[in-house]
């Protein structure tokens, strides 16, 4: 088992070496290189997940410094048998889609390359056995995500989005490495099995302090309050980078950690969790509804989603937001795909308002993406239905706040995805780019097809007892056997009902600007702007920061560049002029200076000078 899970690793790891060192300019097998070890971690993963039930682990030393022991080592355990079957499973589709994505691209190779490399990080956090070495990798997460968020890197906005996607996660993990060393510190190990056994021995140990550090993390990583700025800018990359980063990776990580550390956790953070995360889902939904850019629309979907995934963890639910984990990944990277789909046939317009009319120039975009729509928006049946549902009556047994926002959230999530597909695919085209589009070609729709599959039908493999649900089948049977069960499914059904429905009379006609702005201008407005946020770190940091740095940037220029080096170098050079002076090849000179000197030392020799 540890050599599968190390061929696993290293798969993706050395399909990224060989890119960079002998594919530069060999964008096409480059494509092939990394689509195939894809392709190849997954059918590995499927075989491990598959073998074997039990949990296994394995460890090899790689630090010791006094009482501190450090060690790289691997645990597949349940949840991490999930989360690797999602990564390498929704992760090799989006290779495939890339194909005919990326395929006139001058930069293939490297974006190919950052693909593997992505990938690899992501598996490395899933079967990390502690935080040291989790933390690792999660820095090469982040890493990865700058590189391929600014691949088109000659263009601003994706330059800017790529450095605000950095240091944004750069503050969330200064917490995170300081609650990593006050765990190390308190118990002594950060393997999350020995944890497991030490923190119920200690729990006056588990404090809040620790556990507002740990969270930190998850903040940056999964785009919630108040380091949630990154993501939306975010879909300035490529349109596959977008999916992997929203359905299977980067955002996904944070969740995982939540549930990993969970024990490390006491009641005033998850709380904390709870009320973050329902609100990001409310907040999230507000801003989807006025969005025009058919990425960023989705974009705010996530945000939205990982709101309700962490207010689960924040009722006491860790297994059911892994669920919703698992069913997001499939319809979220199916949209970004659709979406991708759609961007290529308009020629890389992304504006939903000159799109339209698309059902019947695009049949298999237009019906796998409506799927997906279903889907999220929790229609019955669906596997967004199993683990929406789920998840709200983990709200509603312990918390009724968090549950209406996040019902509220289901609402809008249907209003603003239906409004989505309506506008994109119904209606008359409203440009020549929509009028002129042709579906993808089958290297593009095959991953949608597929992953539509396990959209719609995905809720009822996990639903039934298997290797992967174990995660999640107590807390499933749990809170369906509870008293609100029927009081919950039938405000869950009505959300999605009337948001579709919402969305079908304002949207389903042919629309030049958006209804919503012309009846709510105010309100519209105020969703536009994101309630400011960017204005606000832009006024309280970005701009302080940067009148220091020009301060510092002065005072380095006057004292450090002018004083220490100048200075330094002018005092050299006037010397060098003085003794320049005083050799000027002369001979009368020479001797006066030669006789002065002498004079000066037959003084000194007798006496006559004092010194």
């Amino acid at each position: 088992m540890e050599g599968l899970i190390s061929t696993i690793l290293l798969i993706p790891l050395v399909s990224a070496v060989i890119i960079l060192f002998f594919l530069r300019r060999h964008g096409e097998l480059a494509a092939k290189v990394s689509t195939g070890a894809a392709g190849l971690v997954m059918l590995i993963s499927v075989s491990v997940i598959l073998a074997d039930s039990e949990s296994a682990m394995g460890k090899v030393s790689w630090l010791s410094l006094g009482d501190l022991q450090l060690s790289f080592g691997f645990l597949l355990d349940a949840e991490a048998r999930l989360l690797l079957f999602v990564v390498s499973f929704v992760g090799f589709w989006i290779h495939v889609f890339s194909l005919g994505y990326m395929r006139e691209d001058p930069a293939k190779s490297r974006f190919f390359g950052g693909l593997s490399i992505f990938m690899f990080s992501m598996l490395g956090i899933v079967v990390a056995d502690n935080l040291a070495m989790l933390f690792i990798f999660w820095e090469l997460v982040g890493f990865s995500s700058y590189m391929l968020i600014a691949h088109y890197f000659h263009a601003e906005e994706s330059a800017a989005a790529s450095k605000k996607a950095l240091v944004v996660n750069r503050l969330g993990d200064i917490g995170f490495l300081m609650g990593i060393a006050l765990t190390q510190a308190r118990f002594g190990t950060l393997e999350f099995t020995e944890l497991a056994k030490v923190v119920p021995l200690h729990p006056e140990l588990v404090t809040a302090g620790l556990g507002f550090l740990l969270i930190c993390g998850f903040l940056a990583k999964s785009a919630q309050f108040p380091l949630h700025v990154w993501l939306p800018d975010a879909m300035a990359g490529p349109t596959p980078i977008s999916a992997l980063i929203h359905a299977a990776t980067m955002v996904a990580a944070g969740i995982y950690l939540l549930v990993r550390i969970d024990f490390l956790l006491v009641p005033e953070v998850t709380t904390l969790i709870a009320l973050l995360g329902a609100a990001m889902a409310l907040y999230a939904g507000f801003c989807a509804l006025v969005q025009s850019d058919i990425k960023k629309v989705l974009a705010y979907s996530t945000l939205s989603q990982l709101g309700y995934m962490a207010a689960t963890v924040g009722v006491g639910m860790p297994g059911l937001a892994m669920f919703h984990l698992t069913t997001h990944a499939f319809f979220k990277a199916l949209l970004f795909l659709g979406a991708g789909s759609v961007i290529m046939a308009m020629h890389h317009e992304q504006d939903i308002f000159k799109m339209g009319g698309l059902r019947k120039r695009m049949p298999w975009t237009s019906g796998t993406f409506l799927l997906g729509v279903l889907a999220i928006s929790g229609v019955t049946l669906t596997s967004g239905f199993f683990s929406k549902d789920a998840m709200l009556l983990a709200a509603y047994e312990d918390s009724i706040p968090v549950f209406s926002m996040l019902l509220a959230g289901a609402l809008l999530t249907a209003f603003y995805m239906g409004r989505l597909y309506w506008l994109v695919f119904h209606g008359s085209s409203r440009s020549k780019s929509a009028k002129s589009a042709v579906e993808s070609e089958s290297v593009v729709t095959i991953p949608l097809v597929v992953l539509a599959v396990f959209a719609i039908f995905g809720g009822f493999s996990f639903v039934w007892p298997n290797e992967l649900s174990q995660v999640f089948s107590a807390e499933l049977a749990f809170v369906h056997d509870s008293s609100g069960h029927l009081f919950v499914m039938t405000f869950g059904s009505l959300a999605w009902i009337f948001g579709l429905w919402g969305s079908w009379n304002f949207y389903s006609e042919t629309k030049d600007s958006d209804p919503l702005a012309e009846r709510a201008n105010v309100f519209f407005r105020l969703c536009h702007s994101r309630l400011f946020f960017d204005e606000f770190y832009d006024f309280c940091f970005r701009r302080p920061l940067k009148t220091i740095a020009k301060v510092f940037e002065a005072l380095e220029l006057l004292f450090i560049s002018g004083l220490m080096v100048r200075g330094v170098a002018g005092i050299t050079a006037l010397f060098g002029l003085a003794t320049g002076f005083a050799h000027r090849g002369g001979i009368r000179s020479y001797a006066l200076w030669f006789l002065g000197g002498l004079v000066a030392l037959l003084a000194y020799a007798g006496g006559c000078l004092e010194w």
